[in-house]
């Protein structure tokens, strides 16, 4: 028997491999690629019920290990970094599409408990996904790409309160569990608070120093440390993805967390293909033919509900719609997360199989099209720009000029980081006036408590740049580099110098380069100066340690050399 179940894995490893490369050539995630496979394999393995028990143990063992690299990078400093845009729009998104969801649910004829795991699973999006598509796209440190970023992270930590409020409720709920046990339950929870707090403060760092001696010794505890804290919540009522979570909130203060996430992060990718098969092959073809409607209406609701509560938030804030629009389409999917919520919800016994495979036939449709949907988020925009005039009144924070003279701009500063402030700061007193523009809120905050005219931007919208007092500024400086800047092509000649030259400025053009090359094709392109930071700055170094160096005068005014 174990070898008919070893043959089946291996041909299931197989088909794996061949259905996502076809999925890769029409860009759909492994995840689509995944549940088509196990929807195969439960047709063709039938008769060997050893393979789908293998199946589901891999299955969890691989949700412990996502959920214990979730706990592992919660990144609490980007939430208060971006402020309240992440926080206003990932709450706003998280309670706009639960209450709403719930309702259209409840329309359907679903019961209230089913209604609240489908609205719940409805809110989360696949930050992995959003963040491998904007990553492909070099726009992760574009505006709309932080801030994105920033409430995806708020909806990570979501789940984890929602799956602690989950495993606490769903005890109580149980038949034959009563208040005794949900006590239990919560004092449980506040025992691992407890010792984790302990384990981060005296234990943890020393601990994994120790591991670190042998890379790869730090795997093999990773995963036996997320799978024994898994095992050990699930005895205690917690359940096993809790357990997950809190082992890898144990180690994300470690100093070694990036080292432990970048190595298990191909172990995490080949479990959690199990989980989708798992998926997959519990999913009733005949049921999933009468659910198409519903899961049709709610992949709509998902598809154009969540973004355009995300522009309207970002609109009432200040950002323009086509940063909210931008911004808007990485929540028009639901994720990974929203199908453990879902397996969670069954092993409760909250929800039955039917609501699991509506809720996973909505996150093929959703999936498969919010990856065109942002792939080809710049054209969509075009499209729908029309419809979106009624939002784009949100120029007040995201490039609005109020309290700035436009007859008083010398220089136009696009880039705030630690070389663009110091140059904001050494122009202003060299009597120039200039206007910094950057797409990180906080260093647009900081500058502009310090007094200087600062105001939030994206240097790649072209229509960002047509507001600009462009007429009056002598110098245009981007003090980021020209590969981050590119507006409609890879070459200055045709592209950056174009588009600025467009908008009739007739004033002079600098650009940092990063290399010898860029700073070649700048040039060739018309730049007036280029800037090179660390060529500069390498330069004024070797000339203070020269002129330190030198040889030193006597009292008669002789040189002589320095001992």
């Amino acid at each position: 028997m174990a070898e008919i179940v070893f043959v089946e894995i291996a041909w299931i490893l197989l088909a794996a491999a061949a259905i996502g490369l076809v999925g890769a050539l029409f860009r759909q995630p492994v995840i689509v690629s995944f549940i088509a496979v196990g929807i195969l394999a439960a047709a063709f393995f039938q008769g060997a019920p050893e393979t789908t028990e293998q199946v589901e143990y891999l299955a969890e063992l691989g949700v412990t290990v996502l959920l214990f690299l979730v706990g592992l990078k919660l990144d609490w400093r980007l939430v208060r970094t971006l402020g309240p845009v992440a926080l206003a729009t990932g709450l706003g998104q998280v309670l706009f599409t639960s209450v709403v969801g719930f309702g259209i649910c409840l329309a359907l004829g679903f019961d209230a408990v089913t209604s609240l795991y489908v609205a719940v699973a409805l809110t989360f999006s696949s930050t992995i996904i959003v963040v491998k598509l904007l990553g492909d796209k070099r726009e992760l440190d574009s505006l709309h790409g932080r801030i994105a970023l920033g409430f995806l992270i708020v909806q990570d930590i979501v789940v984890v309160i929602a799956m602690v409020v989950l495993s606490a409720v769903g005890v109580g709920s149980q038949d034959g569990r009563g208040l005794g046990d949900l006590v239990a339950v919560i004092g449980a929870l506040a025992v691992a608070v407890i010792l984790l707090v302990l384990f981060v403060r005296f234990a943890a760092e020393s601990l994994m120093a120790r591991f670190a001696r042998s890379p790869d010794l730090v795997i093999i505890f990773a995963i036996g440390w997320a799978a024994a804290a898994a095992s050990l919540a699930d005895t205690a009522g917690l359940g096993k993805e809790l357990g997950g979570l809190i082992a890898g909130v144990s180690l994300g203060s470690t100093s070694f967390r990036d080292m432990i996430s970048a190595r298990l992060s191909a172990v995490r990718d080949f479990l959690l293909l199990f989980f989708f098969l798992s998926i997959g092959a519990s999913l009733d073809i005949e049921r999933l033919g009468s659910d198409v409607p519903q899961a049709v209406l709610l992949s709509l609701f998902v598809l154009i509900g969540n973004p355009l509560i995300v522009i309207a938030i970002m609109a009432w804030m200040g950002y323009r719609a086509r940063t909210g629009f931008l911004a808007g389409l990485t929540v028009a999917q639901i994720s990974e997360f929203s199908l453990i919520f879902m397996a969670m919800g069954l092993s409760l016994g909250h929800v039955n199989e039917g609501a699991v495979g509506l809720v996973t036939l909505v996150g093929l449709v959703t999936i498969a099209a919010s990856v065109y949907m942002i792939t080809y988020s710049h054209q969509l925009y075009r499209w729908v720009k029309p419809f979106l005039r009624p939002f784009d009144f949100g120029r007040r924070r995201e490039g609005s000029l109020d309290g700035v003279d436009p007859r008083q701009v010398d220089v136009l500063l696009f880039g705030l980081g630690r070389f663009g402030s110091e140059l904001i700061r050494r122009l202003e007193n060299a009597g120039m006036h200039v206007l910094g523009i950057d797409m990180d809120p906080q260093a647009v905050a900081d500058l502009g408590r310090a007094g200087y005219a600062t105001r939030y931007g994206d240097v790649t919208e072209q229509e960002f740049w047509a507001d600009l007092p462009l007429a009056q500024a002598r110098w245009v400086i981007l003090a980021v580099p020209y590969g981050s800047v590119i507006l409609t092509g890879p070459d200055p000649r045709g592209g950056l110098m174009a588009a600025i030259r467009s908008l009739h400025f007739t004033g002079r053009i600098a650009i940092t380069a990063r290399d010898r090359t860029e700073e070649l094709l700048l040039q060739e392109g018309g730049v007036d100066l280029v800037l090179s930071p660390f060529d500069d700055a390498a330069a004024a170094a070797a000339a203070q340690i020269e002129a330190m160096d030198a040889p030193a005068p006597d009292a008669a005014g002789n040189t002589r050399e320095t001992e």
